[in-house]
């Protein structure tokens, strides 16, 4: 059976604890500042990305464990800097939370997710620290890929968006023709922004078919990466190397990957 809610608090305070005293006794804490602490979050959040993908139950559990601990981490940093402490943090979200779900906390009707997800940007608004345009909560250090859906998704929530999905291919199709011409041209410049271009418009229709292109495109990833190593390995157990056979003989064994249980 799963812990009380006693347990888990428990828990939790053991966590602070902890934290306490490697800030105090650990060297190697003592010394960390958010800035250091930054890349190995940024890390620990990949990693968790992977296991997420991987439906990797105990290594969704592990990852989470590390994140946590930079949570409390940077709340110890904040709370001996004098500028904010753990509860500070759980206490703001908490606010956060009821203020964007009036009709979970108060009189408001949301009858799908998807108007659920219009008031929260709209909420987002007026809050006091809030954004201040619809695209403001979009961090500009996301990767161009995410940061594309994000931006498209937002602009939505806002009402901006195609009267029906399939209009997305003309779009599509638009760009690949202006990308095309940039080719003719062989403008560079043109080429890279008409390529910017074409694949905004792709992930766009990614979302309208309710398709998440970064998680698409990891999976052809892992896909490419399996079908190359076993070419690879191949051409190995052949006594040969990939630079040494033609594309004639390297496309036979990626169409052997292919057709492996594995895809």
């Amino acid at each position: 059976m799963p812990p009380t809610r006693t347990e888990t608090l428990q828990s939790f305070s053991r966590l602070l604890d902890v934290m306490d005293e490697l800030r105090i006794k650990c060297p190697w804490d003592r010394k960390q500042t958010n800035e250091s602490l930054r890349a190995n979050t940024i890390e620990e959040t990949y990693e968790l990305s992977d296991a997420i993908l991987k439906d990797d139950a105990g290594e969704i559990k592990k990852e989470l464990g590390d994140l946590l601990l930079h949570i409390v981490f940077y709340a110890k940093i904040g709370e001996e800097k004098g500028d904010f402490e753990i509860k500070s943090v759980i206490d703001s979200i908490c606010e956060k939370l009821i203020f964007r779900h009036p009709h979970v906390f108060g009189d408001t009707t949301a009858g799908d997710s998807k108007k659920v997800e219009q008031n929260w940007e709209q909420l987002k608004l007026k809050e006091k620290d809030g954004n201040k345009t619809v695209l403001d909560g979009v961090p500009p250090s996301l990767p161009s890929l995410i940061k594309a859906y994000r931006i498209q998704d937002k602009a939505r929530n806002a009402g901006f968006d195609w009267d029906v999905k399939e209009q997305v291919w003309d779009k599509v199709q638009e760009e690949l023709d202006e990308f095309k011409h940039e080719i003719a041209r062989m403008n560079p410049d043109g080429m890279e922004e008409e390529f910017g271009d074409l694949f905004f418009s792709l992930i766009n229709a990614a979302r309208l078919y309710q398709i998440n292109p970064d998680n698409a495109l990891e999976r052809t990833n892992q896909k490419f990466i399996r079908r190359f190593n076993h070419m690879e390995q191949q051409t190995r157990l052949k006594g040969r190397q990939l630079k040494d056979m033609t594309l004639a003989e390297m496309d036979q064994i990626w169409n052997e990957a292919k057709r492996s249980p594995a895809d």
